[in-house]
């Protein structure tokens, strides 16, 4: 196990961006700027330079083409009046998320473009692919009714325990690492479970179940003891890029500004399903012997071992994959679309396939390498 890394400030690095005080409340959106969000640290300085023109309540219906094929701007819906505008641009760059900028390359139909930009190819869309993943939780009787104390400590996983098999020994390919949760966070109704579940486990001081009824001071009272004692580990797994995992346009459904919508195709393979086995095989193995009691039933083949949907983990790649070859890719290793100079795609659309890790990091490093591609080209007339 080792401490998972996290990107937010312990020191101070300027005056825009505080430091981290271990509030635990990053889901609401940092105050003090402190951990990173394209946004505060990369859209705010841009924004403070004078040449960004941000065009917020926009949604791009398509990348605009002139005869020759090259990309001349986008249109957009406005939310608030829902009508369509133009901008014009010498390079277009696509960021929307994996599936939404491969719907708008699929919309972008035009004389040049009869299958949309990226579409001869046959690959646009294809390779579809999502993190796997699969929980378990548990309680531990050492740790109800426990002293009650601060330790949110800052929001975000705690612990990570990296993939350590061979999966030559293995009947599945890839590996996945494991996240651990509990602790004293903001208690929900059954802090973790239902109280019906756990009140089994709480004990008077007799040592008989809890009588508690499900509401008012006796429901209180169980919480307080059970609070804290919850724990419980997910599983964050490679899934292996397949051809005929894609997502295409629905030719009979839009969305209420009228552009064209997604419909999805995409399996699990037996190579997820076997990881998945493996992740409640060892979630099992390691709270079991911690001296924890599981909660629910152990799931089976008849759920995929607990696998979850795909698109659930929201880890989506490889819909514009790149490559050298025209005919079984989508972009350039600089992220340029094949077929269209001035185009590019920056998230993880690019990917031919990611390990157990969340993808961020790699789209941002992809898309520092485009950013100076694109530089380079516009400095020599290329775009």
């Amino acid at each position: 196990m080792i401490p998972s890394r996290l990107s937010m400030l312990t020191r101070p690095i300027n005056k825009e961006r505080g430091v981290c005080f271990f509030c635990s409340q990053c889901n609401r959106g940092c105050q003090v700027y402190a951990d990173f969000s394209a946004g505060t640290c990369l859209l705010h300085p841009a924004m403070k330079k004078g040449k960004v023109d941000l065009y917020t309540n926009s949604m791009v219906r398509k990348v605009t083409t002139d005869e020759t094929g090259k990309a001349t701007g986008v249109s957009f819906i406005h939310k608030m009046d829902m009508k369509e505008y133009k901008l014009k641009a010498r390079a277009v760059v696509l960021g929307a998320s994996a599936c939404e900028s491969a719907r708008i390359m699929m919309n972008s139909k035009s004389k040049s473009h009869p299958n949309g930009i990226g579409g001869d190819s046959g690959i646009l869309g294809r390779y579809l692919h999502d993190s796997t993943g699969a929980d378990r939780a548990a309680i531990m009787p050492d740790m109800i009714n426990r002293e009650r104390y601060n330790e949110d400590g800052v929001g975000g996983l705690h612990m990570y325990t990296p993939w350590w098999l061979d999966n030559k020994k293995l009947d599945f390919a890839r590996g996945y690492h494991i996240e651990y949760w509990g602790g004293m966070g903001q208690p929900a109704y059954g802090s973790g479970g239902g109280m019906d579940s756990l009140r089994k486990y709480i004990k008077d001081e007799f040592g008989n179940p809890s009588q508690n009824g499900g509401y008012g001071e006796g429901l209180k009272k169980d919480i307080r003891k059970v609070y804290g004692s919850t724990l419980g580990m997910s599983g964050r797994g490679e899934s292996v890029p397949m051809y005929d995992n894609y997502c295409e346009i629905d030719p009979n459904t839009v969305d209420k500004y009228g552009i064209p919508v997604l419909r999805f195709h995409y399996k699990w393979t037996d190579q997820e399903i076997k990881q998945a086995k493996h992740m409640q095989d060892t979630f099992e193995e390691i709270l079991t012997n911690a001296g924890a009691i599981l909660l629910g039933e152990k799931p089976g083949a008849d759920t995929l071992y607990g696998l979850a949907a795909p698109g659930r983990i929201i880890h989506e790649v490889g819909t514009t994959r790149m490559g050298n070859d025209p005919k079984t890719s989508v972009l350039n290793s600089n992220s340029q679309a094949h077929d269209c100079k001035n185009l590019f795609v920056v998230d993880a659309g690019p990917f031919v396939s990611q390990a157990d890790k969340n993808p961020t990091w790699t789209i941002l490093a992809l898309s520092w390498r485009t950013s100076d591609f694109i530089i380079s080209e516009l400095n020599k007339k290329n775009i």
